[in-house]
């Protein structure tokens, strides 16, 4: 059955705004989703009639906060079908989540010479940590090379596996091509060799079913703002003996047992990775944007996505001097079209976008060496999401138009 996008927009206010004086045509998902009106609301009802510190006190309060989270935290397990809500932990982002591996388990398990297996496409929060832990360490980085299409397969990922790999951190799904990776190949693959799988799984959960005990990883990060949920709460899931096994990240309240002047033991799990006073609120609403998504399920929600892809795709494809970044098949991609206007910089074809209410990402996508790779300086990105609809589309077709105008972009030029 096709999805009810008409009643699921109702459901979000901002969507009826104008920009520029144009009806707003919100592609900017990969980035951050809208937020629906039931998350909203649970976040103001929260701070209005239930706002406390959890753990920390014996008033009613203090237990009504607790128990709300103690639910969102286990709504979000059965989400990812985690085996216990002890192995989600709490963080502020998927950035944080795989700083917290890179460090708690990184810094106690890896030593000089051993290897971290990530690819050519990585998002630099998948990057950057295991470039400083290999520094800390005297590790060394190896990269998986994506194929041509931007895609990446787990025969080419073979290679380059060895008996000093300890870790292969990978997206699941790219922020800069939309492809879609193989992610239990991969994860079983690094399971052969020894080795532990981290999945960035930023722009997979939001829109795919995901079951971690399926998929076998070992870690899997992921955020609330992308997926209806409020910004400043993201999610690390980790198999409970890894995350047993590992030393805190932070220090400080409510991750410790008893403190000594000179020493402290710390907290079971998953609170000893979970130091300080959480975002109580927004892991609150994040427990209501999965009831949300769980509603609409993923099975339309995903349908719905192929068609204005697909859409997308035959959009820029027919105009002149169009270049498509990622793969060509549709199987091969999630709702993330990269594009570039002639030569003109994404920057400024953004501009028009934008005269034109049409939100779109522009930039190098936190891709910096997949860009290089690529050799341009940046994309367009266009990223649908359950609320999108054709009609929005046909926005974004003369946005694309009034740009080659602007500046003159044709097949002569």
């Amino acid at each position: 059955m096709p999805l009810d996008v008409e009643k699921i927009r109702r459901d979000f206010p901002i969507l009826g705004r104008a920009v520029r004086g144009k009806p707003l045509v919100y592609l900017d998902n990969a980035a951050t989703t809208q937020k629906p009106r039931q998350v909203v609301e649970l976040l103001a009802h929260f701070y209005g009639l239930h706002n406390a510190n959890i753990h920390r006190g014996v008033h009613t309060l203090s237990g009504e906060a607790t128990k709300l989270v103690d639910r969102a935290r286990g709504k979000i397990a059965r989400f990812i079908n985690a085996p216990k809500p002890q192995t989600i932990v709490f963080t502020r982002n998927t950035t944080e989540a795989i700083n917290l591996v890179a460090r708690a388990w990184g810094e106690r398990c890896l030593k000089a010479g051993d290897e971290i297996l990530l690819t050519d496409i990585e998002h630099h929060s998948n990057l950057v940590p295991w470039q400083m832990l290999a520094q800390r360490a005297g590790a060394k980085l190896c990269f998986v090379e994506s194929e041509p299409d931007g895609t990446l397969s787990a025969e080419t990922a073979r290679r380059h596996f060895t008996a000093r790999t300890r870790i292969f951190a990978f997206t699941a799904l790219s922020n800069a091509l939309g492809s879609v990776s193989p992610v239990g190949p991969l994860a079983a693959l690094a399971r052969e060799y020894g080795a532990l799988s981290l999945v960035d799984g930023a722009q997979w959960v939001p829109h795919r079913p995901t079951d971690v005990q399926a998929l076998g990883c070992d870690f899997l990060a992921f955020s609330a703002h992308k997926m209806f949920g409020p910004t400043g709460v993201g999610v690390l899931y980790g198999r409970e003996d890894l995350l047993e096994a590992m030393d805190p990240f932070l220090g400080g309240g409510d991750m410790i047992s008893e403190v000594w002047l000179d020493r402290a033991t710390y907290n079971e799990l998953p609170y000893k990775f979970e130091a300080g006073t959480p975002d109580i609120g927004g892991i609150i609403a994040f427990g209501a944007a999965v009831d949300y998504l769980a509603a609409i399920g993923f099975e339309d929600i995903g349908r719905h996505e192929r068609l204005l892809s697909e859409r997308l795709l035959d959009i820029l494809r027919c105009e002149a001097e169009v270049a498509v970044y990622g793969p060509r098949r549709i199987e091969d991609r999630g709702g993330v079209v990269s594009f570039n206007v002639g030569d003109v910089h994404p920057h400024d074809v953004g501009q028009i976008f934008d005269a034109e209410g049409v939100a779109i990402r522009v930039g190098h996508h936190c891709c910096q060496p997949l860009m290089r790779k690529l050799n341009i300086p940046g994309t367009a990105r266009a990223s649908v999401y359950a609320y999108n609809t054709l009609p929005e589309l046909e926005a974004f077709a003369k946005a694309l138009r009034k740009a080659k105008e602007f500046f003159r972009v044709t097949s002569a030029r």
